[in-house]
């Protein structure tokens, strides 16, 4: 599998989502290292290991792991001859510990778990390491109890250092003393204890400085009565080191001695994290487990896209049986891009070893490939625009097609010349169909909903549309075939009603204006205040005077030609220049950052237009009428002009 093309489909971050639900380190980077098998018994059994943890999960059961977060790492510290530390040894503890209650539980739910049971049967018990370990290693440090002579070293110390403090009490109470003592306490600094004292008094005291504050007012003296102690305490000290150093020694070699069955227990616990890791992603998407095959056919029940919400309304999609094509149209945002992912990922997690978001009955094939070409390949880098990358990308897969090949291809042939785009589309679509190649392709361009609906191997698809709400239903209904929505996707994207009504006359009348418009030079507009003797131009919204009609009007657009588009009774009409004069200017009558385009829209307008944008279901149904109507009158002019 190409990882860099499965990677558009998002599979890294169902890796990512496992990881994250793994404990231990060495289980996360094998399953960054993992990827989909394309072999069916083993897809089949990584499916039966996720059903069965599965199981545990659902029982409210917890697999008793242990000591497995850095076990990889403690282990290779061994291996290259490091002692570990008291805390090192008592997660390696945790970790023997764990495999013998492992083997426990699975033995107790062998017949709901047979094959997490095959797994757990076979690992070696290291309780004699286990168990050194806690005879030597209590509360975080060697024990007392670890050695005959370390005991022996230890109650020294103790009795060393009794004496000391006393002969430092002794010192603080003194009243001679009491003057030049800072603070009266025992203050440890590194391996000596000492008396804090004012700094003027340094020299009046019998004992070594070892040790000045920040300010210098204080400094830190041993007085010279518990040097001696002093330096014995030291020596016990790094013969107490030196003991523990021998003990950690021996416990480090117990571990190293068994290396080999060392790494089989965490190969087999890994093994084991990692399928609980997949189960736990299952739970909580929902998952069932689907029916697998190796005969290139997909259906889908009701499935989910695992990074949607949950209120994301969910998908049914067959192919490989009746056809090996699917083409599906429909309106931008309506959900063709999210069935290609979702039919993809799904797969893929299947392939993986995991439930997918779908119903029972839900079944997935096995693939040797699956070759992707969603999103924008276009790389400023190498000068390749957006067709250039996709083809670049299309050219690379039909060199790898073979036959149990799953190919999904979103919005092909798009970013060129429409005919070109889809003459070349249905060659490449025919190529890859001919090489054996399960396809699904979306698409804009009618010829290639025409080749689908003809090929006999090919079906077209449609993403519903909701004529009633206006808006994109996302339910994928095969056998139809659908219209882009650019008019709605226009309207909603707040481009104007004048515009979007052009259009419409185009789409049904094919009639478009060609006429030369004739443009000043652009001085002749730019130097406005030049040129305002020989011509006057009028800015948008000034109120003038029209002649020809005796009336006040608004200019509505002047461009500097012999006639400007004026506003009067509710219509835009063209006047001459010489026949208006200006009554008060744009500038003067309204506000800065008022809205002109306002002043050409009557009341009613404005006030449906206010409607709809509060959300009015009065005003949404007007507009819904108009827009029937409106459609229902270009159906007729169509069949007119058959």
């Amino acid at each position: 599998m190409d990882n860099e093309m499965i990677s558009q489909l998002q599979f890294d971050r169902i890796k990512k989502e496992i990881q994250a639900r793994a404990i231990g380190n060495y289980s996360k980077k094998r399953i960054s290292d993992m990827t989909v098998s394309t072999n069916l018994q083993t897809v089949l059994d990584r499916q039966e290991e996720t059903r069965e943890a599965r199981l545990i999960l659902e029982s409210s059961q917890h697999v008793p792991f242990m000591g497995l977060p850095r076990i990889d790492a403690l282990t290779e510290q061994v291996k290259k001859g490091l002692i570990l530390q008291p805390t090192d040894l008592i997660e390696y503890a945790d970790f023997l510990r764990s495999s013998r209650m492992i083997t426990k539980f699975f033995d107790k739910n062998q017949y709901q778990t047979p094959l997490l049971f095959a797994y757990s049967k076979h690992l070696p018990d290291l309780i004699n390491v286990e168990e050194l370990i806690d005879q030597k290693i209590k509360n975080n440090k060697v024990s007392d109890d670890a050695s005959r002579n370390l005991r022996k070293v230890r109650k020294q110390l103790q009795l060393i250092e009794k004496e000391i403090q006393s002969k430092l009490l002794k010192f603080l109470r003194h009243p001679k003393n009491k003057e030049m003592i800072q603070e009266a306490m025992i203050v440890q600094k590194g391996e000596y204890y000492t008396i804090p004292i004012k700094a003027s008094y340094k020299n009046k005291i019998d004992g070594t400085i070892i040790d000045e504050s920040n300010k210098r007012t204080t400094v830190f003296i041993e007085p010279t009565v518990i040097s001696k102690l002093n330096e014995h305490y030291q020596l016990l000290k790094a013969e107490e080191i030196s003991e523990e150093y021998q003990v950690l020694a021996a416990l480090t070699g117990a571990i190293a001695e068994n290396e080999e069955v060392i790494d089989l227990l965490i190969e087999t616990i890994t093994v084991l994290d990692i399928i609980f890791a997949r189960a736990k992603f299952s739970r909580e998407i929902n998952g069932s487990t689907p029916r697998i095959n190796k005969s290139e056919h997909i259906i889908i029940k009701q499935g989910r896209h695992p990074f949607l919400p949950e209120h994301a309304v969910p998908l049914d999609v067959e192919i490989g049986k009746d056809y090996r094509g699917l083409i599906i149209t429909g309106a931008n945002a309506g959900g063709k891009t999210v069935v290609l992912k979702t039919v993809g990922l799904l797969t893929l997690m299947a392939m993986f070893g995991m439930q997918v978001p779908a119903k029972e009955g839900t079944e997935l094939a096995v693939f040797d490939e699956i070759f992707v070409d969603v999103g924008d390949h276009q790389n400023l880098e190498n000068a390749l625009s957006t067709f250039s990358g996709h083809m670049q990308n299309i050219a690379a897969i039909l060199k790898k097609i073979k036959r149990n090949t799953l190919v999904l291809l979103d919005e092909i042939g798009n970013g060129t010349e429409p005919n070109e785009g889809a003459a070349l589309a249905i060659a490449i679509m025919e190529s890859m169909y001919e090489q054996g190649a399960l396809i699904i392709a979306t698409t804009h361009y009618g010829e290639i909903k025409k080749f689908a609906g003809d090929h006999e191997d090919f079906v077209p698809a449609a993403m519903a549309f909701d004529r009633e709400a206006l808006r994109p239903k996302y339910q994928l209904r095969v056998g139809e075939t659908g219209e882009s929505q650019a008019l709605w996707i226009a309207h909603k994207m707040d481009m104007s009603m004048k515009l979007i009504h052009q259009a419409e006359r185009y789409l049904a009348e094919k009639a478009y204006r060609t006429q030369k418009k004739e443009f000043l030079p652009k001085t002749a507009v730019t130097n406005r205040k030049e040129n305002k003797k020989e011509r006057q131009l009028f800015a948008k919204g000034d109120r003038i005077f029209v002649n020809e009609y005796q009336k006040e009007a608004l200019v509505y657009e002047d461009i500097g030609e012999d006639t400007i588009d004026v506003y009067l009774d509710k219509k835009i009409i063209h006047v001459p220049r010489q026949r208006v004069r200006l009554v008060r200017s744009a500038e003067d009558l309204y506000p800065t950052g008022y809205d002109l385009d306002s002043l050409f829209i009557d009341y009613k307008t404005r006030k449906r237009q206010r409607d709809l944008e509060r959300g009015s279901k009065k005003a949404h149904k007007v507009l819904v009428k108009e827009m029937r109507k409106r459609q229902e009158e270009r159906r007729v002019n169509d069949e007119n002009s058959k």
